[in-house]
């Protein structure tokens, strides 16, 4: 299984991505994770405004084999929701990096980035996961 992984984003352990700009943040799930759920046929979006710390549930993607929480990877307030998916759930499967991104948010506290992934981490992260078999 060949995963992608953008080397402009910090990676989460439950496969979550944050793509971080300026003050604020981008933040979906990763090719790892769409491929491991399959045909994702809708996603619950927090509501702008909404409030979350580090590792809060603030999201859930639904697909044909299962439903799965999506953890915010640092605290913030959430600023955009991605309308599209909506209507086009699909997108996180084919552009998980882009036009499937889930929401973005002003970052709380930039100290906890630090507690991230890197590309490179998260490469050998997912490699160890899927060498023992697991999600």
């Amino acid at each position: 299984m060949t995963i992608k992984i953008d080397p402009d984003c910090l990676y989460t352990k439950t496969h979550e991505w944050i793509r971080v700009d300026g003050e604020y943040a981008y933040c979906g799930i990763t090719d790892y994770a769409q491929q491991q759920l399959s045909d994702i046929v809708y996603v619950e979006l927090p509501e702008v405004g909404d409030s979350f710390s580090q590792g809060e549930v603030f999201a859930t993607v639904e697909s044909v084999k299962a439903a799965s929480d999506c953890y915010l990877p640092v605290a913030g307030e959430i600023v955009e929701i991605n309308e599209e998916l909506e209507e086009s759930p699909d997108l996180v499967n084919t552009d998980p990096y882009g036009d499937g991104w889930f929401v973005r948010f002003i970052i709380e506290d930039p100290e906890e980035l630090n507690n991230l992934m890197d590309a490179d981490a998260y490469r050998k992260y997912t490699e160890r996961v899927m060498a023992e078999g697991g999600h």
